[in-house]
């Protein structure tokens, strides 16, 4: 029986495979002087070269870039430099030929297509160079978070992404009902008897399920309805939030920097073919030096990250603006948010290592982080990377009762919503801690692509959900 092997597979054994007789499926990438097919399965960014028999001259008509098809052959040593093997072909089925009327108006047809193209055709970019490099890092960054908490004793829940509150206390989100709102409003009638959102976030169910198993993490879809239309937003996207019990803010940020280096090197010891084909595409895109990607990455596992105190930040960026070195857009006032132009400065021009910031002013974070005893900033950590801002926030959750609900009062957070959440810091509450952070941004980050629209498969941004 003839074995079948992905493309992947065929090219990393393929020294030890030369005259065996193996099959092998695909799409054709290339066709050239009627003999020589480029053909790739999706396994890996490397082609197999199919040489053509002369026997099978009949179907070379029917041979089209873009069609499927199975191949059965010969492993043979390649006489070319740009391949160790190549297929001697000996049969070869067609499943479905392309139309050359129809490839012309599609990203198959083989020319430089923008990004921007690629995503009007977001149901054929996986079968693009590039596009199928980024899905392959996406899968492999999904698998080493679940790796990583599962060797370090968390325990993996999913949270409700149908919910009745808002776990930030700010924002808009998207309402899901059954009712015809213009005609009626009276949500007793609704399928749930009450107002329901698609969730922004898993983390107040999360730090419940702490509060009895100890570690836990969800990794799952969350939905904004902001009207952000910039590289760095979507409507829908993937988070990442652990909760841990007996966890104060230190352990929380030794814990999210090991979590962050960790993925890295994982990458970077099992994605090194699709980093240096993308790091290549944005040597040509973005003028970019060679290996800059690697080096971006390499960064991150170098130095320990830097701490400091939002206070410190402050000073830092005013001292910078009075020197002249910098003009901000939004001025430098202890007590605001910061923006991300702050929050890029103090990364790639200041440090130009990723910096995390702590103890934020109250009023700018949400009511569930824990009260400092200056009563003026809360327990919270935000870690900033290179290029991309905010890629982690978090913080030591408030366990005391009274704190917590005089902090619901202040921020006007529905308590009759979150009497549950409340609840749980009248059953033996602990200190804890955890954080959010955005899978999405980090497969950005990790990829190098300037738009985030581009490393999920079908982004939903405002006024865009096609597919």
């Amino acid at each position: 029986m003839i074995r079948k092997y992905l493309i992947k597979e065929l090219l990393n054994k393929g020294k030890f495979l030369i005259d065996k007789e193996v099959l092998v499926e695909g799409w054709i990438r290339s066709f050239r002087y009627s003999i020589f097919i480029t053909l790739n399965d999706g396994s890996t960014i490397r082609n197999l070269q199919i040489v053509l028999s002369k026997k099978l001259d009949k179907i070379i008509k029917k041979i089209t870039i873009g069609s499927s098809i199975r191949v059965i052959g010969i492993v043979k040593k390649s006489i070319g430099i740009k391949q160790y093997i190549e297929l001697q072909s000996s049969d070869i089925t067609i499943y479905e030929s392309v139309d050359p009327k129809i490839l012309q108006k599609s990203i198959l047809q083989p020319k430089k297509h923008s990004l921007e193209k690629l995503r009007e055709q977001a149901h054929l970019r996986f079968r693009t160079n590039i596009f199928s490099c980024i899905m392959r890092i996406r899968h492999h960054i999904a698998f080493c978070i679940h790796k990583y908490f599962h060797e370090h004793d968390f325990f993996y829940i999913h949270t409700p992404i149908i919910t009745t509150s808002n776990c930030e206390g700010t924002g808009k989100m998207f309402q899901i009902t059954t009712m015809d709102l213009k005609n009626s409003k009276n949500y007793t009638k609704d399928f749930f008897k009450c107002q329901t959102y698609l969730s922004v976030s898993g983390q107040l169910e999360a730090e419940t399920a702490s509060l009895g198993l100890g570690k836990v993490y969800t990794f799952g879809p969350v939905f904004r309805a902001e009207n952000s239309n910039t590289s760095r937003h979507l409507s829908e996207f993937w988070m990442i939030e652990p909760e841990i019990a007996f966890y104060h803010l230190e352990e929380n940020i030794n814990l999210a920097e090991n979590f962050l280096k960790f993925i890295v090197r994982y990458i970077i010891d099992n994605s090194i073919e699709d980093l240096i084909f993308l790091n290549q595409c944005l040597e040509k895109w973005n003028q970019k030096k060679k290996n800059f990607l690697l080096e971006k990455l390499e960064l991150i596992l170098k130095f320990p990250f830097k701490q400091i105190s939002y206070t410190e930040a402050i000073k830092i960026l005013d001292q910078e603006e009075k020197k002249k070195k910098i003009k901000f857009f939004h001025p430098i006032i202890w007590g605001m948010d910061l923006q991300s132009e702050h929050e890029q400065y103090l990364v790639d021009k200041y440090f130009k290592i990723p910096v995390i910031i702590f103890d934020y002013p109250c009023r700018v974070k949400a009511f569930y982080m824990r009260m400092n005893n200056d009563g003026k900033t809360v327990r919270a950590m935000d870690i900033l990377f290179p290029e991309i801002g905010e890629i982690v926030g978090g913080s030591q959750r408030e366990e005391r009762y009274d704190i917590l609900l005089q902090r619901m009062k202040d921020t006007n957070i529905d308590i009759n919503k979150l009497w549950w959440y409340l609840d749980t810091r009248r059953f033996g509450s602990v200190p804890h801690s955890g954080f959010g952070l955005g899978f999405d941004r980090l497969v950005q980050f990790i990829t190098g692509m300037n738009n985030i629209r581009d490393v999920i498969p079908f982004p939903r941004t405002p006024n865009n959900a096609e597919f």
